[in-house]
């Protein structure tokens, strides 16, 4: 079935054909008719999979159906996500899709001003897509109103339980005053999410579930290689020299080591930025935006933003830590492999971090393929530039101390 025969807008099928979707993927085949139909929909599917068309197409149209039939203002719908680099990629799939119609789309995030936000929020907005923090600061300055609000809808929901947001979507809940449509989507179901998502929908809600027995997606190969932790600076140099095309992400456990590891690579001449909390947001944007242009190739996260990185044509995914919670895995490698692309994840697991990979192969039910380095390349690999600059430095060394004790022994001759 392609986008054509579905009962939506020409408006959006023209958005949906110059965006080059031609069919609905599962999650979008599946969810589109029962949003449409107005009912309460649980859908747990895959990173990659469209999950954001498979809400954001049926939303748009039924309030631009709406709107073209009665005059109507106030927000109609609200997306409460975990990050702002989340809101900001859902916000473009809205705007994208809405291009043409009478719906307008606002993305509400921390770490800008408020006062530019308020504005456009009294401009009319139909669609708002928010994290809870800023959203609910402007709902008690009475910025927001939500008499209007008929869809709620609640993205990467593990993550927001995971954050401790659970509080935040209850009270949401409360506020919202008339009967409401809401949809749940996540990329993981376990028992707290599941208790969760049936105390937010209707009893009689729409269950979906894609693939629940493989929880990554099958476009990704996984391999691993075992290396010492002080050496995996310089087994990312050669795999980014060897690469020097490619598109990369790296995935770091702390702030502080996407740091070190940006600086490290700067000082071999690698251009890579990285992007987590202590960065502001317009130094963010700026990053992940020259990464989806290409001017930027590598890329260095922390996991909190690995959820919000949307970006289609990324080739590899490297972990250069281990994540220490097994789902976080699924996360980082679902940024490659997306849409009919294939993609490679690479783990560097050190001695210590074994455990953390044994327990990423039991989460995701399958072996991951080992790459093995022969103690003669191990060694070839890191001798890099900056071994060998300390190399000299100690060959320059031994070199003065020769010919320091060169010259006393002709000293020494010289009086005898």
């Amino acid at each position: 079935m392609k986008f054509d025969s579905y009962y939506i807008s020409e408006d959006i099928k023209k958005n949906l054909h110059q965006l080059g979707f031609k069919r609905p993927t599962d999650i979008q085949f599946k969810a589109i008719p029962s949003i449409l139909n107005g009912e309460d929909v649980l859908a747990v599917a895959q990173t990659g999979t469209g999950k954001t068309a498979a809400f954001a197409i049926p939303v748009v149209d039924k309030i631009h159906r709406f709107k073209s039939s009665k005059r109507s203002y106030g927000i109609k719908c609200i997306v409460m996500v975990p990050t702002r680099e989340l809101a900001l990629q859902i916000g473009e799939v809205f705007k994208s899709i809405a291009k043409h119609t009478k719906v307008k789309t606002f993305t509400l995030h921390g770490g800008v001003e408020q006062d530019a936000q308020i504005s456009k929020l009294q401009d009319g907005i139909d669609v708002l897509i928010a994290t809870p923090g800023r959203m609910f600061d402007l709902i008690n300055q009475k910025a927001i109103r939500l008499e209007q609000v008929t869809t709620l809808i609640l993205d990467e929901a593990d993550h927001m339980l995971d954050l401790g947001f659970i509080d935040d979507i209850t009270y949401i809940k409360k506020m919202l005053k008339q009967r409401h449509q809401t949809l749940f989507f996540s990329a993981t179901l376990n028992d707290e999410i599941r208790k969760l998502a049936y105390s937010q929908v209707k009893s009689e809600a729409i269950r979906i579930q894609i693939s629940p027995k493989d929880r990554i997606s099958k476009n990704v190969s996984h391999f691993v290689m075992f290396i010492e932790m002080d050496d995996k600076r310089f087994f990312l140099h050669r795999f980014l020299a060897d690469h020097a095309d490619a598109k990369v992400i790296v995935f770091v456990r702390t702030r502080v080591r996407a740091e070190r590891i940006v600086k490290a690579m700067q000082r071999l001449e690698v251009n890579c930025q990285s992007i987590h909390g202590d960065k502001d947001q317009t130094e963010r944007s700026d990053v992940m935006q020259s990464f989806r242009d290409g001017a930027l190739r590598v890329l260095v996260a922390t996991d909190v933003s690995a959820r919000g990185i949307d970006v289609p044509d990324i080739d590899f995914v490297i972990n250069y830590d281990l994540p220490e919670k097994v789902e976080n895995y699924v996360h980082r490698v679902g940024r490659t492999g997306r849409g009919l692309r294939k993609g490679e994840a690479i783990s560097f697991c050190s001695l210590e971090e074994k455990p953390l990979l044994e327990n990423i192969q039991a989460f995701i039910a399958k072996p991951v393929d080992v790459i093995k380095v022969t103690k003669k390349g191990y060694d070839e690999i890191i001798k890099t530039p900056e071994h060998i600059e300390q190399d000299l430095k100690a060959l320059v060394a031994e070199h003065d101390a020769w010919l320091s004790g060169s010259g006393k022994k002709k000293r020494k001759r010289r009086k005898k």
